[in-house]
């Protein structure tokens, strides 16, 4: 295995010098970005560092120091395929500072998902596998917000983008082999949906709540209005979700359905401050879930220990993991747990089915919806 080569760096701390950074890759096909970023007491991530590179030069924005302009902006939208690595966090920052979001876009994290059994393979073993090369580790954990950076951080950070494209090539290569780019591109445009939809992500917040088949259905409904009012509020303060207050304990209010201050006050983690401080708020979303008709409460979700949810998801399992076999990617690739689990819940209350879409759907549903059906015999 070779060890990496230093990379051509460009620092860029100037409107000006960013725009002839802009210019230099105007014309490439391909171009390779990455972040670093701030998120320990923040909800949003304060950006640190840009990098991108469309060749063997990497070059990197300090942010701190220039803001975006319109040349990056229009580099960040133009016809040239955009690449990250596991870009869910990098979307935030690229959204935040430059008020658009790259594409079209490939993220090479999700390519790996559809050649083999590591779909959260990180960045360094990638390079590793695809390239032969050991890349260092020692600034994983850096302060990017100092100034200025070290050679060894600026290096680090040059080689997140450098090795990017040459990975690209040759897993596109073998994706272009196995008729799998078109999955690919659809769900990276996904991604891109999905990053722009925040107001809608807060009210699906609540279903990652692996406890849910505890609570009765007013239970619920407080427990989503609570969860929803969380994520607008720490997006409006600018706080990390627990510095407001956590799903273990909204899920514990929701449980208690306290119906005054006092009653709050008992429920586990609630603190003096926390009661005087957002009780009202809590409170009127348990009064309001308790004041639901009845056709306007969620539906219950079954509990996983009963047999049979149980026999029900062993069944949409076996489908999954058989495709996966045959396809020689992980399970989850094709679906995600708790997207099973919500399959098995609305077979079992008889609603309609949330099947996948596009090219998930072509291979599954067939298969997933006799599984079902057979179960319910």
């Amino acid at each position: 295995m070779s060890s990496f080569q230093p990379a051509d760096i460009s620092w860029i701390a100037s409107p000006q010098a960013l725009d002839q950074a802009c210019a230099q890759v105007a014309d490439a096909s391909v171009i390779a970005l990455d972040t670093e970023f701030f998120r320990e007491n923040t909800f949003f991530p304060v950006p640190a560092l840009i990098q991108f590179s469309a060749g063997t030069q990497a070059f990197l924005v300090d942010p701190l120091a220039t803001p975006c302009t319109d040349a990056f902006r229009d580099l960040l939208q133009n016809q040239a395929i955009k690449l990250l690595h596991a870009c869910s966090e990098d979307l935030e920052v690229f959204q935040l500072w430059a008020g658009v979001l790259p594409s079209p876009l490939i993220d090479t994290q999700l390519a790996q998902g559809f050649l083999g059994d590591n779909p959260g393979m990180g960045y360094q073993k990638l390079v590793e596998a695809w390239v032969g090369t050991s890349l260092p580790k020692e600034e994983t954990r850096s302060n990017w917000l100092e100034r200025p950076l070290t050679a060894a951080q600026c290096e680090y950070a040059a080689l997140d983008v450098i090795y990017l494209l040459e990975v690209w090539a040759k897993q596109r290569d073998e994706l272009q082999r196995l008729d799998r780019l078109d999955w690919l591109e659809s769900d990276c445009r996904q991604l891109i949906a999905q990053a722009g939809r925040s107001d809608d992500n807060d009210t699906q917040w609540y279903t990652r709540q692996r406890q849910l088949w505890r609570l009765t259905a007013p239970q619920l409904a407080a427990y989503q209005l609570m969860t929803t009012w969380r994520e607008g509020e720490t997006r409006r303060r600018d706080l990390p979700r627990n510095w407001l207050i956590s799903d273990k304990r909204l899920m514990a209010i929701a449980e208690a359905m306290p119906t005054n201050r006092y009653e709050l006050a008992r429920v586990e983690g609630m603190t003096p401050p926390l009661v005087k401080k957002e009780g009202d708020a809590l409170l009127g979303f348990v009064k309001q879930a308790t004041h639901l008709p009845v056709e306007a409460l969620p539906t219950p979700w079954p509990d996983p220990m009963q047999p049979a949810f149980k026999r029900r998801f062993k069944a949409l399992k076996k489908v999954i993991n058989g495709h996966a076999t045959e396809l020689g990617v992980a399970p989850e690739v094709l679906m995600r747990r708790r997207d099973v689990e919500a399959l098995v819940m609305q077979s079992l209350v008889g609603s309609p089915l949330s099947l996948p879409l596009g090219w998930r759907g072509e291979r599954l549903n067939v298969d997933l919806t006799k599984a079902l059906e057979e179960q319910a015999e």
